[in-house]
Order: structure tokens, then C-alpha cells, then sequence
């Protein structure tokens, strides 16, 4: 049996290293994914983001309100507009994310302490960015609706702190739990990088079985395991489930030792958790195949498994508010359970019992495939037994196929 699996290893280890399809996809799409997620949020926060100013009122103090917006550190007036119209132009077509509108008569009415409004508008289609740009505006007008009252006040002889003490009895203090930089890297990146590599790992599983059917060569296949499809199929995903891990194991020392993200959990229990979230995913990848064993069919299926687990993961929205049916099917999905460990070790720093079951969830993935093995195997002595008898009037076509994935003459002679 170790022979046998050894075999398998080998021969799988040879077709890897022949074609350029595995090196791309178990190496170079990680490790760019990696990078890219690593560099993607700069330094986590929302700078500089482009707004613009409609000032129909043209006089010191709107002047002085453009200067204040331009002044906070996630603002910057880009353009100054004649016109509303223009400015809502530019919102559209995204050259500005929103703007502030000054009416003509502000300065007047808060003079004379009449209700004097300012407008701001804000593209809410990108909720990040619409949330920011709020925050800021609501943060940041609620300091300038207080400053006519208390400009006037102090001109009366009034004290500064004391006026401002009774037009905002109640002060806001803000307490942000676990992320308390607002830092989009903490809760995005690592989460975003393993889902794109549970993709990857669905779509090179896939391949990795459904390319032995496509091309006829199963039966070398199962034969080099000795006729027995566990340790075939187990042979044939060790060496893809090694290059994974490492990386899985790379990407955490990256996101949580070079990049220094606030881990409050273990840092073995969240490669316990990558570990697990590249098997299940290697097992439903194996089970959908098993179910369907067409490789463009699969492809397409597991391409789009992957894209759901991504939305029902809980990243950009909380699972548990979910409709009752979307909430059930996200527990079909292994990167959902692989998220519940996630914001456990990250925000909690929860123990085993906190995200245990979690884990067992990941592990009872590879029980479906287990009971569809004898229709894989099924399956591909069919397909093997086809394209036999489809080339066996063409010996060339069929020995050039067969070298073409890496076999030997005593296959060629066997067959």
C-alpha cells in the first residue's frame, strides 16, 4: 500500500512538473494573490478621498468651511463647481465620490440666526466609501453648525468652553472595539486571500482528477495504485495539498508576523484552520466531480461554489442576517466555517470550544466523497475503456496522447 501510494505520488509529481497549467496555478496565482492582498489597502485607512464644493453663498465664512472639509485627513477638495449640476455630473461618473453644497444667503441667515442648511451628497453605490465620506461630513458639520452661536457669544464676553458646554451638554466618546484603527487590513485581507486560494484549490482539484478522464489515462492511473481509487485519489491530491499548505502557512506568518496584524488567538489554530479549509475544499472539489464527471461541467460549477462561499462567508455581511434558506446553505460552503475560526482567533482570541465545532465542520467534509469513491472509479475505468476503443484503429494518435501525459512504453504496451 505505501508502494502503491508512493507510485501515485510520483507519477502525479511528474505530470505536475510537465505541465505549465500547475506551476501557474499552485504557485504564481497564489503568491501574486498574496502580495496583492498584502499591498492592496495601503496603509488600512481611508485618505484623501476626492470631494467637491458647490459655494453659491461666496463669502469669508463658506470659504472658511471648504478649507475646514479640505482639511480632514479623509477629505480632499479635488474641484470647486459653479453649479450643483456639474458637481452631481462628476458624482456620477465617479471623478468625485460626493460634494458639499454652500446656498446661496448661508452666511446671512446663521448671522441673523435664522436656519441656514448645508447639503452634502455622497455616491452610496460603493457602501465603504459612502459610509466614510457620512462620518465625516456629519462629524465635521456638526462642529460648523455650533460656530456662529459661539462666535457671537464670545463677542458678548462670554467664555469659549462654557458656550460650548451648553450648546453640547452631551459629549461623544468613541470606544471601537477589536479594530480600533478602523484598519481595512485587519479584517480584510487575510480573510479575502483564503478565499481566493480555496478557489484555486477547487479549481486545480477538479482538474487534477477531471484531466485523467478527459484524456483516457485513469486506467494507468488506478493501476499505479494498485486497482485501489482511495489511495489513487489520496496519492494523486498530496502533492497539490503540500504546495497549498506552505503557502496557507506563508500567508499567515505574512499577514500576522511581517505585517504585524493584531492576532488575539493562536497562531497554530489559525494554520490549523488553513490546514483544514484547503482539505475540505480538496474534498468538495472531489465530490462534485464524483456527482458530475464532465471536467467542463465541474469547472463551471465549482468556479461558481467558490464564488458563493465567498459572498456567504461572512466577510462583507454578517451570515446570521441572511434570509433562513441563504443562512442554511452557507453551512454546505467549508470557507464559512473557516471564517467562524477566523474572527474567533482575531477579535476574541476565543478557545478550542469557542470554534471547535467549527473545525469538526471543516472535517466532516471529507466524509461525502468518501461514500462516492466507487463511482469515481466507476466513472474513470469507463472513460479508460473508451478511449481505448476509440484509438485502437489510430495507434499513433493514441501513443501520442498517452506521452503527452507523461507515460512510458510499458503503459503504451500494456493497453
Amino acid at each position: 500500500m505505501n508502494r502503491d501510494l508512493i507510485n501515485v505520488f510520483l507519477r502525479e509529481l511528474r505530470r505536475m512538473t510537465s505541465r505549465r497549467i500547475y506551476f501557474a496555478s499552485c504557485l504564481v496565482l497564489p503568491l501574486f494573490s498574496l502580495l496583492f492582498m498584502a499591498t492592496l489597502f495601503g496603509n488600512g485607512q481611508m485618505e484623501d478621498l476626492p470631494v467637491g464644493v458647490v459655494d453659491e453663498d461666496n463669502t469669508s465664512a463658506s470659504r472658511e468651511i471648504a478649507r475646514r472639509v479640505d482639511a480632514t485627513p479623509t477629505l480632499r477638495i479635488t474641484r470647486h463647481y459653479a453649479n450643483e449640476t456639474e458637481a452631481r455630473r462628476d458624482v456620477q461618473r465617479k471623478v468625485i465620490y460626493g460634494y458639499l453644497l454652500i446656498p446661496s444667503g448661508f452666511t446671512e441667515k446663521a448671522g441673523n440666526n435664522q436656519e441656514a442648511t448645508l447639503c452634502y451628497y455622497y455616491h452610496n453605490a460603493m457602501l465603504s466609501v459612502g459610509g466614510e465620506l457620512r462620518s465625516t461630513f456629519e462629524t465635521l458639520l456638526k462642529q460648523v453648525s455650533v460656530t456662529p452661536i459661539v462666535t457671537q457669544a464670545m463677542a458678548m464676553g462670554a467664555d469659549e468652553a462654557s458656550i460650548t458646554s451648553f450648546l453640547m451638554p452631551i459629549t461623544e466618546d468613541d470606544f471601537p472595539i477589536y479594530n480600533q484603527n478602523r484598519n481595512y487590513t485587519i479584517y480584510l485581507s487575510q480573510p479575502f486571500f483564503f478565499i481566493f486560494l480555496q478557489i484555486l484549490v477547487l479549481l486545480v482539484t477538479t482538474y487534477a482528477i477531471g484531466s485523467e478522464r478527459k484524456y483516457g489515462t485513469g486506467g494507468d492511473w488506478l493501476q499505479s495504485a494498485g486497482g485501489n481509487i482511495g489511495i489513487a485519489v489520496v496519492g494523486k491530491l498530496l502533492p497539490s495539498s503540500i504546495i497549498f499548505i506552505c503557502i496557507g502557512v506563508l500567508a499567515n506568518w505574512v499577514f500576522f508576523g511581517w505585517m504585524q496584524i493584531p492576532l488575539s488567538g493562536s497562531l497554530w489554530a489559525m494554520n490549523l484552520a488553513a490546514i483544514l479549509l484547503i482539505v475540505a475544499s480538496q474534498a468538495l472539489a472531489l465530490f462534485l466531480y464524483s456527482l458530475f464527471p464532465v471536467l467542463g461541467l465541474v469547472i463551471s460549477v465549482v468556479s461558481m461554489v467558490g464564488s458563493l462561499g465567498a459572498t456567504l462567508s461572512g466577510v462583507t455581511f454578517p451570515v446570521a442576517f441572511m434570509d433562513a434558506p441563504v443562512h442554511a446553505a452557507s453551512f454546505l460552503f467549508p470557507v464559512r466555517h473557516f471564517m467562524e475560526v477566523v474572527q474567533s482567533l482575531l477579535y476574541e482570541g476565543g478557545s478550542l470550544a469557542d470554534y471547535g465545532m467549527s473545525l469538526i465542520a471543516l472535517l466532516l467534509f471529507l466524509l461525502p466523497p468518501a461514500f462516492l469513491l466507487p463511482r469515481l472509479k466507476k466513472s474513470i475505468g469507463l472513460n479508460s475503456s473508451t478511449a481505448l476503443r476509440s484509438h485502437k484503429n489510430s495507434p499513433s494518435v493514441y501513443r501520442e496522447s498517452i506521452l503527452e501525459e507523461g507515460e512510458g512504453v510499458e503503459a503504451i504496451i500494456q493497453r
